[in-house]
């Protein structure tokens, strides 16, 4: 019971800690007036908080929880999720993130994705703001649900408590500090949030190997392999189940060109100097967060033996660290998934307000509407959109942590993926092109999530075991180039803002 309190008291104070810097930015943020301040920071955020908060707004609580769990009941043929965000994280830092800085001040400044691209455009329509700001409503309360889902989970492990407090709980917690501090909140506690992953994943692996090699350790239970436990080929040959397993994990590196909430940290950086510093740091975070990760569930399966089974397997870290570990310090170190899911949670809540106040809420209904009226309707928004994904979280059928993410993933990558990749690389691609291309990847997205992956009971037609952003984001790629192609050229004045944003503005 003792190690309960402390474990709590640890607890606390990272959660005041998160509080006091959204109450800090809320005073701070009374001098800094207009949506831009609040939903991109002013578009002054130093190199290193954007990358972290890119990072740790990117990693959620599965991957402290749902990825050491897979890797560690099913072994290696699981790592290549790991390997496809690592190569997406990359592509994403080098290619997307300087180039979509600087369009989207030459696109007037744009501050949310959808608005960047009906600027590119130089449209006066709201309907490309529109589809974009429904899309974003969905998939990000399925997103968010996921994290709050995590909260319970944990307090539920760790304390015994009723998941559904623990729930209520968080989504205050995030809602507060989201609602009072908007972007520079937002990023400052990912940073925090990003460091204090780090710091976890990196500890328990190395002080569990140091308690191994003593001559008196002994497994928790006995350790049980599989024959291809260790082989990156789950079937231990490279016939279909392998091969659908490695495509559907390097699928995920997709999601990074369409994540809204990504997306927008690399536009707030302040300068290219700066675009360089998150660059590195950024890409550098995240292949540590990974390894480490799957670090972790490697060294359990030798720490905890089979003691974990399938419905325990998101509890990995919870259980090694809490037996590794004196109870303050464990506590601490478990802080660290709360810190993923606020940090997730937190930016998925702030990306689809502002999606909602900008692209929604002003073209369509108060085109007049002042900079305090969208600041408040932002904050709404963000309070709506927290309740619904209470209300997924706590629903019985709720799939799970990793589920939740997988599809909110998903839906983002494949609608919006290679329309960002077409407005930034190809001068052809139209405004009706680009409208195509995100309807028809969340259509393909969800049709195939519905019909060919077995994840609805009673629709599915064939079981192909490939993940559904593949063939949404091929598919999306397609509509967006052929409707393009059919539309007239664009306007000499949209392809010379084009060709200016290929230079550097400072």
């Amino acid at each position: 019971m003792e190690k309960n309190y402390l474990e709590m008291a640890a607890f606390c104070v990272y959660l005041l800690l998160v509080l006091s810097i959204g109450v800090f930015f809320f005073i701070k943020g009374k001098n800094q007036k207009g949506d831009k301040a609040y939903f991109l920071g002013g578009r002054q955020m130093n190199g290193f908080v954007a990358a972290l908060s890119a990072g740790a707004s990117d990693m959620s609580a599965w991957v402290l929880m749902g990825l050491p769990g897979s890797i560690y009941l099913w072994g290696m043929g699981q790592v290549w999720i790991s390997v496809g965000l690592l190569i997406g994280t990359l592509c994403a830092w080098i290619f997307i993130a300087p180039k979509l800085r600087r369009y989207s001040i030459k696109a007037d400044d744009a501050i949310t994705i959808p608005q960047f691209l009906t600027n590119r455009f130089k449209s006066k329509s709201p309907v490309l703001q529109a589809v974009c700001a429904v899309i974003f409503m969905v998939a990000y309360c399925i997103y968010s649900a996921s994290s709050i889902y995590a909260c319970g989970s944990l307090f539920n492990k760790m304390f015994g408590w009723n998941p559904l407090y623990a729930m209520i709980g968080a989504t205050v917690i995030i809602l507060l500090y989201t609602f009072l501090g908007g972007f520079n909140a937002v990023c400052w506690t990912d940073f925090f949030q990003g460091m204090l992953m780090l710091l976890a994943l990196m500890t328990a692996p190395i002080v569990a190997l140091f308690v191994m090699n003593r001559p008196s350790f002994a497994p928790v239970a006995e350790v049980i392999t599989s024959e291809n436990y260790y082989n990156p080929l789950s079937s231990g040959k490279f016939d279909y189940d392998s091969i659908k397993d490695i495509l559907s994990g390097l699928g995920w590196g997709l999601g990074y060109m369409g994540m809204p909430h990504i997306l927008i940290r690399f536009m707030s950086i302040k300068s290219e100097k700066d675009m360089k510093r998150s660059q590195v740091i950024g890409s550098a975070w995240t292949a540590i967060i990974l390894a480490m990760a799957s670090v972790v569930a490697l060294v359990a399966h030798q720490f905890l033996g089979s003691s974990l089974g399938p419905d325990d397997r998101s509890f990995v870290f919870i259980t090694m660290v809490r037996a590794l570990f004196p109870a303050l310090l464990s506590g601490v170190l478990l802080s660290a998934i709360l810190a993923a899911s606020m940090s997730t949670a937190d930016s998925q809540l702030l990306a689809s307000s502002s999606a909602f106040a900008s692209d929604f809420y002003k073209p369509l209904l108060r085109k007049n509407a002042k900079d305090t009226e969208m600041l408040w309707v932002g904050r709404g928004i963000v309070a709506m959109i927290s309740v619904i994904a209470l209300v997924i979280a706590v629903n019985p059928n709720c799939a799970g942590i990793m589920s939740l993410v997988e599809c909110a993933w998903a839906a983002f990558g494949a609608a919006f993926g290679p329309t960002i990749i077409l407005a930034l690389y190809w001068r052809r691609l139209t405004y009706i092109g680009a409208i195509a291309g995100i309807v028809s990847g969340f259509a393909m997205d969800a049709y195939w999530y519905c019909f060919f992956t077995g994840n609805v009971s009673g629709l599915t037609y064939f079981d192909t075991g490939i993940y559904e952003i593949i063939p949404g984001f091929i598919f999306s790629l397609i509509v967006a180039i052929v409707f393009s192609l059919l539309d007239k050229k664009p306007s000499k004045a949209i392809t010379d803002m084009f060709d200016e944003a290929k230079n550097k503005t400072e």
